[in-house]
């Protein structure tokens, strides 16, 4: 998967924004304001950071060489992913994790307006 192809994906999700709150590099997707992704657009080969259920990501690092602890993250919740060293499919699917686990910790409130969109 390269750039664009994620930067598509994460962006075609509901409630998604993209920004550069740290620096002109740092690409951020955050769904309702708050943040399930980002990269570094400078980063050769590219690699991203994804949130994860603590328990999956120690598993997901003991499985994949291509997964590691988040790198300038809590190492507990975050995982950096190189995109050329794992499938597109399971890309896909730890995006998906990542703002699934997001969207489950809003409010009632939040999650209302998430709907509404």
């Amino acid at each position: 998967m390269n750039v664009e192809e994620y930067r598509e994906y994460c962006i075609s999700k509901k409630g998604v924004t993209e920004s550069f709150p740290f620096d002109e590099t740092t690409l951020v997707f955050k769904v309702m304001g708050k943040m399930f992704a980002l990269c570094g657009l400078d980063n050769v080969p590219l690699r991203v950071n994804l949130k994860c259920d603590p328990e999956r990501a120690i598993e997901l690092r003991e499985t994949h060489d291509g997964i590691i602890e988040g790198w300038h993250m809590s190492k507990k919740h975050w995982n950096t992913v190189y995109l050329d060293q794992i499938s597109k499919e399971l890309t896909l699917e730890l995006i998906n994790h990542s703002y699934d686990l997001v969207v489950s910790k809003f409010t009632k409130k939040l999650k209302a307006e998430l709907e509404a969109l």
